[in-house]
């Protein structure tokens, strides 16, 4: 009886019990489900309305306490590394067991006709190396911060922070306190949205279900399954590795510490709405720097996605697999390389995921059947944040072992 009243008094639990209830209401009501649509959109606008503030004040004085260190390079090129590594695993991971397991084969094309769909023909052009590059650089960072541009909004941030850390103490002291004290009251602000988390999980998941359909869910269940199994692999077994091997925590400590924050990232589908949770493990359970949490953890929270990548590189062979596509190696690279782009440029926002569509775009495999996965893009979108959010707190892990020692932040 106890477990169950520490199961009811959280929150993790009310939010799968709203999602059950979700489904099943759109099972039974249809597109009539529509009409809690707008208790999900305010639910999702309210998570938006704090992503840019968050992001400022705790990047900029998350960099400020990096970059006042003699191993500021070192934090920033080891935390770039492991991103990057750790997508292009995840990619890798997704591309094997897709051709294992093959999820495509065996789906009735004729049942689903009806929701092929040309509209996002025109945008899955993969940008190219450079423009991503000059792309991140804002020519009005007030303009980028008002259209909500993460990239861009990170890269002045890191930029004004660094700029903190040459002030002499006397100046820079005081800036990183009101920072820090800012960031606190967007964390309580956070807090209070996340009390009606329930209520828009479950009005999400009926107007999804409801538009889309049951019967859909039927017909690609095998994606899914194979979707929270590599999922799953990768959050405990690859992630549980680098902890084990590479960290100072036990694989106990690390999952228990994090479990808070995989709950809000689940229920929100936000990595940036589950920053000031996932800081709070790294901080206060794993004992990590506050400035080293700072400036990794929403860095990690826009660019760090492995989720994604493991949805992108699964959808490309669920595809590929649906329309009888023999993938080479070529296709492969092409996958690879797109996936692990617009992993990195996804925004850690909740939102339908037309980087799926650059993707399929650079291997050949038609877009047209796209649809088809939007029914379950709310489940899809879930649980691949809460992956999401677990990588940026073992990124800080792994970089507090191997910087430790050499650093003494603010």
């Amino acid at each position: 009886m106890s477990l169950l009243n520490n199961l009811s008094k959280s929150l993790g639990f009310y939010i799968l019990v709203a999602m059950t209830l979700g489904v099943l209401t759109g099972i039974m009501m249809g597109e009539g489900a529509a009409v809690f649509e707008p208790l999900g959109a305010m639910f999702i606008s309210l998570i938006k309305m704090l992503v840019v503030p968050l992001i400022v004040f705790s990047v900029i004085g998350g960099s400020a306490g990096v970059g006042a260190t003699s191993s500021a390079g070192k934090v920033g090129g080891l935390t770039l590394f492991f991103f990057m590594i750790m997508t292009i695993l995840a990619v890798s991971i997704a591309l094997l067991f897709g051709e294992l397991f093959k999820p495509g084969v065996g789906v009735n094309l004729s049942s689903l006709s009806s929701m092929f769909s040309n509209e996002y023909a025109d945008r899955g052009e993969t940008p190219a190396f450079f423009d991503i590059i000059l792309g991140m650089i804002p020519t009005n960072p007030i303009k980028a911060m008002v259209e909500g541009n993460i990239l861009q909004i990170l890269f002045f941030c890191i930029f004004l922070g660094f700029g903190i850390s040459m002030l002499e103490e006397s100046k820079r002291s005081p800036l990183i306190a009101g920072l820090n004290a800012l960031t606190e009251a967007m964390i309580w602000m956070i807090n209070k949205v996340m009390l009606i988390a329930p209520i828009g999980v479950f009005a999400l998941m009926a107007e999804s279900i409801g538009t889309y359909g049951f019967e859909t869910l039927v017909l690609i269940m095998k994606l899914v399954v194979v979707y929270l199994f590599v999922l799953a692999l990768f959050n405990w077994g690859i992630y549980g590795f680098v902890v084990q091997f590479f960290t100072n925590l036990s694989f106990k400590e690390f999952f228990s510490g994090i479990k808070s924050a995989q709950i809000v990232a689940f229920s929100t589908a936000s990595s940036m709405a589950t920053v000031p949770v996932t800081m709070d493990a790294v901080e206060n359970k794993f004992k990590i720097n506050k400035s080293l949490a700072s400036f990794i953890v929403p860095l990690g929270a826009t660019i760090n996605m492995n989720g994604n990548a493991i949805y992108y590189a699964l959808t490309a062979v669920f595809f590929a697999q649906f329309y009888g596509i023999e993938l080479t190696w070529a296709h492969y690279g092409a996958i690879i390389l797109t996936s692990t782009i617009g992993s990195i440029g996804q925004a850690g926002v909740p939102g339908p995921t037309l980087l799926v569509v650059a993707v399929l775009m650079s291997a050949g495999i038609p877009i047209e059947g796209l649809p088809i996965l939007y029914a379950l893009d709310r489940i899809f979108d879930m649980t691949r944040t809460a992956v999401n959010i677990t990588g940026d707190a073992l990124c800080a892990a792994v970089v507090e072992k191997y910087t430790q020692g050499e650093k003494s932040l603010a």
